[in-house]
């Protein structure tokens, strides 16, 4: 069946409560502002609407609504990076702890304490965004690899669109468990231990893939249930917006579902797949095979592969004095 323990994995993720606040406190946050800025824009679009009659009314209301999302959808683009620097590699850092046992020292938050390994294993944090973009660059390619062989074979292309949700989740978390390989080997330097991450999870895709799986049907079927229970109180939102926008309750219902998944569900599949990952790279050395094959479809890869190499290639500095910019 699958190689996780759901139980262990919640476990494990309800003693980090303080991070799982804060996930839900800002994608719900998220989720609201979504809501909020585009019934402004709808109200105002209403309003100027009233100009042009009453099915300007309704067109203008659409109209202000669209802007209105998508000008707070570029404002949350950007502020992903902060959003990745500060909850998620910081969650990751004492999930990682609790994993091996050790606890929280006393007189430390948990978010405190995530944040000051995060400075301490990466130092400024370009180096860490630096590193994530790339990582998600070498997914990309092992995500149209998969779509490219899929349409080899008849029907493959409607195949391919059927499980493109599947592989959003099979490689969804490659870029967290890669983080949270280069957090728990301390003893290497950032840009190496990204190589051999991507190169230990490539070596090890068939029971990563098979356990993604059994982790998709899960977060799926939970996420349409959330999504089911949030439809009330979304529809009750859109409806008291200025000139009722058709389909908003569908809209805000994804949103508030999608906040309780990247705020809950997501920290617990990762958990659970981070069990898998690291028992099946226990004893394991990267495959040079497999770092040909990750060499050869991504550039991404290669520029992991060539920081590693000219960080290496540097001379270390003298005891306690700091270490150079990896990023440089």
């Amino acid at each position: 069946m699958w190689d996780f323990n759901l139980g262990a994995a919640f476990g494990l993720m309800m003693r980090t409560m303080p991070f799982i606040i804060l996930r839900l406190v800002v994608y719900l946050g998220i989720a609201l502002g979504y809501m909020l800025v585009t019934g402004v824009g709808a109200g105002l679009g209403y309003g100027v609407g009233t100009l042009f009659g009453a099915d300007g009314q309704t067109t203008g209301a659409g109209i202000g609504g669209v802007i209105g999302f998508g000008v707070f959808g570029a404002l949350m683009y950007w502020a992903r990076a902060w959003l990745l620097y500060m909850i998620k590699a910081a969650h990751i850092a004492v999930l990682i702890e609790l994993v091996d046992g050790k606890s929280i020292p006393e007189g430390k938050s948990q978010l405190g304490h995530g944040r000051e390994v995060i400075q301490q294993r990466f130092g400024a944090s370009n180096v860490l965004f630096g590193i994530d973009i790339l990582i998600k660059g070498v997914v990309r390619a092992l995500s149209g690899l998969v779509r490219g062989l899929l349409n080899m074979f008849p029907a493959g292309e409607r195949l391919a669109s059927l499980i493109q949700a599947f592989l959003r989740m099979a490689l969804g978390f490659v870029d967290e468990l890669i983080l949270a390989r280069m957090i728990r080997t301390g003893a290497e330097e950032p840009w190496d231990s990204a190589r051999k991450s991507l190169v230990l999870y490539g070596q090890n895709y068939k029971p990563m893939l098979k356990n993604a799986a059994w982790l998709a049907a899960i977060m799926y079927g939970l996420s349409i249930l959330v999504f089911v229970v949030m439809l009330a109180p979304a529809a009750l939102i859109a409806y008291l917006m200025p000139g009722f926008l058709s389909g908003a309750a569908v809209a805000f219902a994804v949103l508030l579902a999608w906040s309780i998944k990247v705020g809950l569900f997501e920290p617990l599949a990762l958990t659970c797949m981070m069990q898998v990952y690291f028992q099946a790279i226990e004893g394991q050395e990267p495959n040079p095979e497999w770092e040909a094959k990750l060499e050869g479809m991504s550039d991404q890869f290669r520029k992991i592969k060539q920081g590693a190499e000219e960080v290496l290639r540097r001379p270390r500095p003298p005891a306690g004095a700091p270490e150079p910019d990896a990023s440089a």
